[in-house]
């Protein structure tokens, strides 16, 4: 197994590094507080390429292999502390560009993939209802066909960019009594007669990447927008949450590594009882069980990623990816608030405000519950 990267992959660490230090650093604690969604530094990372990495040039894209992109999305975490931000970008990479790419004619990777890796447009993804969470084919949402349209009825919640984007990858089911096997993916416009977007809603963390509700109130789309075909719409998801679990936590390796070395460099440099606090055995293992974590979720997530590059099956790998990094980004973020004890509790240092965001990370592209059962599953029981 060949754990070194190439010169060019490298290359592009570095001027990630550099381009998010230098460019995305805008009052992030205010705009927390506020709870607001920068334009602007998403205009920014398009202009570096980042919404594009995975995804071919004649879609606006830069063609990398997943694991070059993976490396910087690591990268892109380490720099840059908008952990709002990074969250969207991930989300529209993952669930909607992704199930575009794979499943999407080629009018619809014309008309919204390539707008989309530009940062001229914003997406969204909505499966989750009010009754159905982890339950995800428990849809209530229907898509009766009309003639050459399908009219949309229902109302999806916890849609990420939802108050910001221009165009939706939603599922619905075409037959209820069909179950799975009705669920169907589409593309909705912003703006379409019928879709509304719901009020913000409020969250503990990610505060920068804003969230509402979706509602179809007798939405007619046109056939054409149909994503894939009747009744696939759960290869679809399915496929997009594989993608979504082995790469959406990729930025937050960067963001323990980030953590990891400014809490090693707390515990040399702040002294109590005449000593720097890292030569007390209960800070230094707490340090080194923050590095085992990020080294031993880093190996899981790569290799999710790997068999993903050589078209393998990589359910259970990308589950355990999954599961892993986002249980030990939460505990790292709590052993760092310890490290630093009362200044870790304040705003200032901006180590509370990485915890807040972490807890999302149990809970999105399926809860540690669900990562357990998939895992589980493979194992055949």
């Amino acid at each position: 197994m060949e754990f070194s990267w190439s010169p060019d992959q490298l290359a592009l660490r570095d001027a990630l590094v550099d381009f998010a230090r230098k460019e995305l650093r805008d009052d992030l604690i205010g705009r927390d507080k506020r709870a607001e969604f920068s334009h602007e530094l998403w205009r920014r990372c398009a202009g570096f390429g980042i919404q594009g990495l995975p995804f071919p040039a004649e879609y606006g894209g830069s063609g990398l292999d997943i694991l070059t992109t993976v490396f910087a999305m690591e990268a892109l975490g380490y720099a840059c502390r908008d952990n709002g931000l990074i969250f969207g970008l991930n989300a529209q990479m993952w669930s909607v560009q992704m199930p575009l790419w794979r499943f999407g004619s080629e009018a619809q990777k014309q008309r919204y993939l390539a707008p989309l890796c530009r940062g001229e447009r914003i997406g969204a993804h909505g499966m989750s209802e009010p009754d159905s969470g982890s339950d995800a084919f428990a849809l209530r949402t229907l898509a009766e066909r009309r003639g050459d349209r399908y009219v949309l009825n229902g109302t999806k919640t916890f849609v990420s960019e939802a108050p910001v984007a221009d165009v939706f990858v939603v599922f619905a089911t075409i037959a209820p009594a069909h179950g799975v096997l009705g669920i169907t993916g589409f593309v909705v416009e912003r703006g379409t007669p019928g879709l509304s977007v719901g009020k913000a809603i409020e969250k503990m963390g990610l505060k920068t990447s804003p969230m509402a509700e979706l509602i179809f109130e007798d939405c007619a789309i046109p056939e054409e927008n149909r994503l894939g075909r009747e009744g696939r719409g759960a290869q679809v998801f399915n496929d997009s949450m594989e993608w979504e679990r082995g790469c959406i936590l990729a930025s937050y390796l960067g963001t323990m590594q980030r953590q990891l070395e400014e809490c090693a460099k707390y515990a040399r440099e702040r002294r109590q009882f005449g000593k720097p606090i890292g030569e007390n055995q209960s800070v230094s293992n707490r340090l080194v069980q923050m590095r085992l974590r990020l080294e031993a979720a880093r190996l899981l997530l790569y290799r999710g990623t790997w068999l993903k590059e050589q078209g393998s099956p990589a359910g259970p790998e990308t589950a355990m990816a999954k599961l892993f990094l986002s249980e030990s980004l939460v505990q790292n973020c709590l052993d760092a608030v310890q490290i630093f004890g009362g200044y870790g509790f304040t705003t200032e240092y901006e180590v509370e405000r990485d915890l807040r965001d972490a807890v999302g990370s149990r809970l999105y592209s399926g809860t540690s519950e669900i990562q357990h059962q998939l895992i589980a599953r493979s194992m055949g029981l």
